[in-house]
């Protein structure tokens, strides 16, 4: 601390030609205040943070959380945001079997049409079973339910009636824990969603283990489909059948 003391740095501070930010506690009971005051009007263009407090070591002290904010707010011109919300809830997966091809013999303008009359269709038994639409993926939907129970008979009303259409609807559900992004969900349990729809045939709803568990006593009724590897999801995930779906 004396070797410190005695360097003399003040000639070279007008020579430092890069953002400088630099932080000082007002009663810093090592070295006083006055000298962070100095260096920061010495460099050209400096930010001088003040803060309340004795302690010298800025990672210490009833502040140090507001001080690392400050930092990180200098390094990268944000602050971070608040950790997200998480939910527990069912996501629910949809999406057209053979999109592809069906939109190829119909043509741009009766696809655009039928994908009208599905989005519409889609929308009124989400909203029968109380789900939240959370956003259209292409020719699909993600949408979430505070009970899986109502999840599992949304997608299986969904892919009864988009019959009626002329097309035919795969589905996929998991419960577990999401994370709120503003209007949008994300976390591991709507990429499993996500995979478990994948694995679904035309007409048929699909369900992890996870569902199944959580919905007994609903009076649903499931059919094994065995194990899978989920891509990208650590372990082997029990699948089940809706029944009621193909």
């Amino acid at each position: 601390m004396r070797m410190n003391s005695q360097i003399e740095i003040s000639g070279v501070l007008p020579a430092v030609r890069v953002p400088a930010l630099v932080i000082h506690r007002t009663d810093d009971q090592v070295v006083s205040v006055e000298g962070g005051r100095d260096v920061a009007a010495k460099i050209p263009g400096a930010r001088l943070a003040e803060f309340p407090g004795t302690d010298h070591l800025f990672y210490v002290g009833e502040n140090a959380d507001e001080i690392s904010d400050a930092i990180e707010e200098f390094l990268t011109g944000t602050r971070g945001s608040a950790a997200a919300d998480r939910v527990l809830a069912t996501v629910l997966f949809t999406d057209i079997v053979g999109s592809t091809e069906k939109a190829a013999s119909l043509g741009d303008r009766r696809w655009r049409a039928l994908l009208d009359e599905h989005h519409a269709m889609i929308r009124r038994i989400i909203t029968r079973f109380r789900g939240r639409e959370v956003k259209t993926t292409g020719d699909g939907f993600l949408a979430t339910f505070d009970g899986p129970a109502r999840g599992v008979r949304c997608a299986c009303a969904i892919a009864n009636e988009i019959k009626s259409l002329g097309i035919e609807v795969r589905a996929g559900l998991h419960t577990g824990e999401c994370e709120m992004i503003g209007d949008d969900v994300g976390g591991i349990a709507v990429h499993i969603g996500a995979r478990v729809a994948a694995l679904a045939g035309a007409g048929e709803v699909l369900v992890s283990g996870t569902v199944k568990d959580l919905v007994a006593g609903s009076g649903l009724r499931f059919a094994g489909r065995g194990t899978a590897a989920l891509k990208g999801i650590p372990g082997e995930w029990q699948i089940f059948a809706a029944e009621g779906s193909a």
